[in-house]
């Protein structure tokens, strides 16, 4: 009578493979959070995402919201953008 319950092979089988589903769904759940931290799906200018990126300010405007906050003067605003006319790279 030493295999009486005759079913423990299979648990010990099907463990491994249990914990493998588990740690598997933990990494997606991590994931999934770190790119949708509001936890919900898709995105758009309301929630700052621009198709699965996230949303990015020009130069020219974060010049003027500088400029709007007070962080930089009238002089250093007009500087900046003549700079960034200059350098401003053309269609290719």
């Amino acid at each position: 009578m030493m295999y009486w319950d005759g079913g423990g092979w299979a648990w010990m089988a099907f463990m491994p493979l249990l914990w493998i589903v588990l740690i598997g769904l933990v990494v997606w759940a991590v994931i999934h959070l770190a790119r949708h931290p509001s936890g919900g799906q898709g995105g758009g200018a309301d929630r700052g995402w621009a198709s699965g990126g996230t949303s990015r300010e020009t130069p020219e405007e974060i010049l003027d919201r500088r400029f709007a906050s007070g962080e930089i003067d009238a002089d250093a605003y007009h500087e900046a953008r003549k700079h960034l006319a200059a350098h401003r790279p053309g269609p290719k």
